[in-house]
Parts: structure tokens; sequence; C-alpha cells
């Protein structure tokens, strides 16, 4: 799938910083247009410098997060609006996430409480769309990122 508003940002980063890798993976967060726009702006202002992934869900042709790799980020409308460089990935089970991890991920009040309950309710939604179940096992890929350009 190609994203107009994706290129358009990537050609910009690349004018400030024509180092910068040819490839890219542009993604939006969570599963609603709300949860992407609620995010999104977590990152925009400082707040959010890490996420989690559902490593039970990445398929073979799926690429796991590496320090280095560029994502651009997309609204709930699909639009383009940062960039972000991934700093370090960690794959642990779901009940071995920190309260740091927690903390660097922006939510709620960034409590380690928090972020098992909304990850929980989430990680469940996505595994009952693939015939999974939810357990406090599954691996889950803690990713950290710097935003290194924005809109």
């Amino acid at each position: 799938m190609t994203n107009a508003s994706a290129k358009t940002i990537w050609e910009e980063y690349k004018q400030l910083h024509p180092d910068a890798p040819d490839n890219y993976v542009t993604w939006a967060f969570g599963d609603s247009k709300e949860m992407a726009d609620e995010l999104l702006e977590l990152v925009l202002n400082g707040t959010k410098t890490a996420t989690a992934s559902n490593y039970s869900l990445y398929g073979e042709e799926d690429e796991l997060p590496y320090p280095g790799l560029h994502n651009i980020l997309l609204d709930g409308n699909g639009e383009a609006k940062a960039i972000v460089v991934t700093t370090d990935v960690d794959i642990v089970p779901f009940d071995e996430v920190t309260e740091e991890h927690a903390y660097l991920e922006g939510e709620g009040d960034r409590s380690l409480e928090f972020w098992r309950k909304s990850h929980e309710d989430f990680f469940t939604r996505e595994m009952e769309e693939a015939n999974l179940t939810f357990h406090t096992k599954i691996p889950v890929v803690c990713e950290r990122f710097k935003l290194v350009y924005k809109k």
C-alpha cells in the first residue's frame, strides 16, 4: 500500500537528512482512529517514547522492529505526521514488562498497573480476531524510539 502523505514526509525528511536509509515502515498506533490520534499526540508532545506490540501476531513476512528502523507514524485518518527511529527492542513475557517501559509508553497515569490493564484489553481484542487466547506469558515486543521529525 502506497501512502502519498508518507512519501511526502519521507521526502521532506530526506532533504534534511540525506544519509537516512531508503527504507522505512508506515503504521498507526492502536486499533481505532481515536487511539491512533491519542497515542500519536503523546509522541508529538514528547510524552510517549516507547510502544509495545504482540509478538504472537507477527507473521512470517512481518519484520520485527530493530534499532535504526525509521517509522512513519500515521494519524487516525492515515495521514503521515511524524517519523521516529527505533532505538531499542526487547521481547519479554507480558507479565515481565517493566515499570520503566510502562512509564515511557506515556499512557494514562504511566503506571505499570494502567499499562497492564489497557494492554491486556488491547491484546485480547487482537488475539480474538486471530482465534488466539491472551495469557500473561505472551511475548511482547517492547520498542523504544526517538522522535526525529514531525509535521
